[in-house]
């Protein structure tokens, strides 16, 4: 049999579901949001046409565990930006009890409610995570459809289990939902701003997370972090991007292409005070030009005060070996700001409480604890030749945000805004993201 349609005030209540919290971090749907709804009702409808009469959410009547799960899941969707979940929960908390009275199309109605609410839920979560750029289509967000969705929770071995793992999103976002919630801090703009740079939700089982904001780097399998390190990230003058891509390969005797302004800056006066010889000591070598052909050419026929002075360019690279700047590893990642992460001689400044001190690039405390993870061992050079690439066995997505809100021992905790993204109390991260 055919369950019946929403009806009165819970299909009222459903057109407000697309509208994310205003005002807290989250841009407004604004007219489109009662189309969204009921576009989502039609497909609820469509999916349960084929059911023969099941339900999803109350097969054991209006006392479901199924259902007291996703009810407690909405009454605090506020924080993950639904504004419209606490009514939805009491919404459906009030059909439930009718249904409790004898009222069996208070308990249709129930079941469908659910149904459209977990839909929008979920797609609320699978929203790329605000002011993170997508630099690689594998690692983008995948939002699925409605009927999807709802197949995806009947197949469930447990839906009371799938709902958990769909609301936890990843394992950073939901410790850090857990500790404002404790803390009093779900209302707190600042917080809501940070869960919202950190809402990814990857489909991949493995995954790599950094968090420019504590200068971390986490491993994630299978919705849980299985290692993690330390990382040194970009200063204020040239801070870490937030983005979304996915490694491909590890480079093992990597070069260090010199970025233009550190040429300028750094390497240019040093040879104008010390000579050519400078370039020689740390492992330089200038080239013709940029291109996939550029051959070194003689350091000596470089006006290197033109160079110091930005009226020549002149692109240097390290070659590899012990003082390179890229250690032995890195793994490069599409992007539009040449970040990657790679390895570091200089082993000491992990030590360090503030690491933002890169010129955007992310360091790695452990380069050979990564590769055994994403490789499956570490990668070893074939010979003495630079740019050696080894692919991985499988892509590996990484996300790269920025946290100034954190779960510390369960509690929460603020960071210094290095990056200066936050603003008072965060007006100026919630200012950003609309």
């Amino acid at each position: 049999m055919k369950i019946q349609m929403l009806a009165g005030a819970a299909s009222a209540a459903l057109l407000t579901l697309a509208t994310p919290a205003s005002g807290a971090g989250y841009p407004s749907t604004g007219s489109t949001s009662s189309v969204t709804a009921n576009a989502v009702s039609g497909s609820v409808e469509t999916f349960y046409a084929h059911q023969n009469g099941a339900v999803l959410w109350l097969p054991d009547g209006a006392d479901s565990a199924a259902a007291r799960e996703l009810i407690g899941v909405l009454s605090t969707a506020g924080i993950d930006g639904m504004a419209s979940g606490p009514a939805l929960a009491a919404q459906a908390n009030a059909l439930l009890a009718r249904a409790r009275s004898g009222d069996p199309a208070a308990l249709k109605n129930a079941e469908r409610l659910l149904s459209n609410a977990w839909v929008m839920y979920v797609r609320n979560l699978q929203r790329a995570p605000d002011g993170m750029a997508i630099a690689d289509g594998w690692a983008a967000p995948r939002q699925q459809g409605p009927i999807e969705i709802l197949q995806r929770a009947a197949a469930a071995n447990s839906l009371v289990a799938h709902v958990r793992s769909t609301s936890a999103v990843n394992p950073i976002y939901a410790e850090l939902r857990q500790a404002a919630m404790a803390s009093g801090g779900a209302s707190d703009p600042r917080v809501l701003a940070n869960l919202a740079r950190v809402r990814a939700m990857p489909f991949q089982s493995r995954y790599v997370m950094v968090d420019a904001g504590s200068a971390k780097l986490w491993m994630v399998e299978n919705g849980q972090i299985v290692d993690s390190m330390k990382v040194i990230v970009g200063k204020a003058s040239s801070p870490t991007p937030m983005l979304a891509s996915t490694i491909y390969r590890a480079t093992v005797n990597p070069y260090w292409n010199v970025p233009e302004d550190l040429v300028q800056k750094l390497i240019a006066p040093r040879v104008v005070d010390q000579g050519v010889s400078y370039l020689k000591n740390f492992g330089y070598e200038v080239l013709s030009g940029y291109g996939a052909d550029a051959q070194p050419i003689p350091a000596s026929s470089v006006d290197w005060k033109a160079v110091a002075a930005g009226q020549t360019v002149v692109k240097v690279r390290q070659l590899p070996g012990p003082g390179n700047s890229m250690g032995q590893v890195k793994f490069g990642f599409p992007n539009a700001n040449d970040v990657f992460l790679h390895d570091t001689p200089k082993k000491d400044l992990f030590a360090q409480a503030s690491r933002d001190l890169s010129n955007g690039c992310i360091r790695l405390e452990d380069a050979e604890k990564l590769s055994r993870w994403l490789l499956g061992s570490a990668p070893v050079a074939t010979s003495s030749a630079p740019e050696q690439h080894v692919l991985l066995p499988k892509p590996v997505p990484i996300y790269v945000t920025y946290l100034t809100a954190r779960a510390e021992g369960g509690q929460l905790s603020f960071a210094k805004d290095v990056y200066g993204r936050d603003g008072r109390d965060g007006s100026t991260a919630i200012a950003s993201l609309r």
